[in-house]
């Protein structure tokens, strides 16, 4: 597999990395920030065990379900650091459904996030994880923004399939690891082989992410301003925190004004000036 560490990483104004310039890239998150804490996440969680008359679609009553989901294992990376943390069910928490254990490790780091970044992340990990978080009695972590790149590619792009297994191979990234429906099986009765199959099925989600987010990165508009946590005395890009910036030579019109568009060498998102560039005059005369 490709490492992707060393792809589109972001430079301070010397226009170094933080492997190469440390003291641009001070660590402070939520707590007067000056980068933000950027967390890739993905959880695999157990299928309900329901009662069913046929195969058809049809609507199941609660009094039919035996069994509710639970998480079987998560996975976490920081943005840019190699390791990638994660936990999973014993074989006897896999019986007994229970996934408190597990959960107090990813609150904790979904507490630090500024950033959260999964693959479907806001209709399914996030609410999934919450649901547990109040069955456990816990909690709601600090604030913290989402980028979902599912999102992304169904707003954006045009794939014949938004999975992420397509996408990736579709843009020639590393792929998801092999799994079957007999493994969530096996995970439900235990199976330790399979308990630690979906561990490492679960990271390689996540390593895999962080190439996909960093690819489509440029061309999400709506990503979080980097600019509201990166202390900086110059423009820097608002997706990426660099502060190389070239300008495009064309400027970014609205109803009301004209700013000037620049392109950031580092990750390649266009993005503009705040300041507007008509002339008082021009500003009075414009009808709206």
């Amino acid at each position: 597999m490709r490492n992707p560490l060393n792809l589109f990483q972001p430079r301070c104004k010397h226009h170094h990395t933080r492997s190469e310039h440390p003291q641009c890239f001070p660590q402070e998150s939520k707590s007067g920030a000056s980068i933000p804490k950027v967390l890739l996440l993905d959880i695999e969680t157990a299928p309900m065990s329901v009662l069913v008359w046929n195969l058809h679609k049809q609507r199941i009553p609660p009094t039919n379900v035996l069994s509710d989901f639970f998480i079987f294992s998560w996975a976490a990376k920081w943005l840019f650091d190699p390791a990638i943390q994660g936990e999973h069910l014993t074989s006897k928490e896999a019986l007994n459904h229970n996934d408190s254990r597990i959960l107090s490790g990813l609150w904790k780091l979904m507490n630090e996030a500024d950033i959260i970044i999964g693959h479907s992340v806001k209709s399914f990990d996030i609410r999934k994880i919450n649901t547990r978080f109040l069955l456990n009695k816990m909690p709601p972590p600090a604030s913290y923004a989402v980028i979902d790149t599912l999102s992304v590619a169904r707003t954006v792009f045009g794939f014949s399939s938004n999975s992420m297994e397509y996408i990736n191979i579709f843009l020639g990234l590393d792929r998801k690891n092999e799994m079957h429906f007999q493994d969530w099986k096996d995970c439900l009765v235990g199976n330790k082989e399979a308990l630690e199959k979906m561990a490492i099925y679960n990271k390689q989600d996540v390593y895999i992410l962080e190439e996909l987010y960093l690819k489509v990165r440029p061309w999400i508009k709506s990503h979080p301003n980097m600019g509201l946590y990166i202390e900086s005395d110059v423009a820097i890009c608002r997706n990426c925190g660099n502060a190389s910036l070239t300008p495009v030579g064309k400027y970014t019109y609205t109803e009301c004004g004209a700013f000037q568009t620049y392109r950031c060498d580092n990750c390649g998102a266009v993005i503009r000036c705040k300041t507007n560039e008509l002339s008082n005059e021009k500003k009075h005369n414009l009808l709206v």
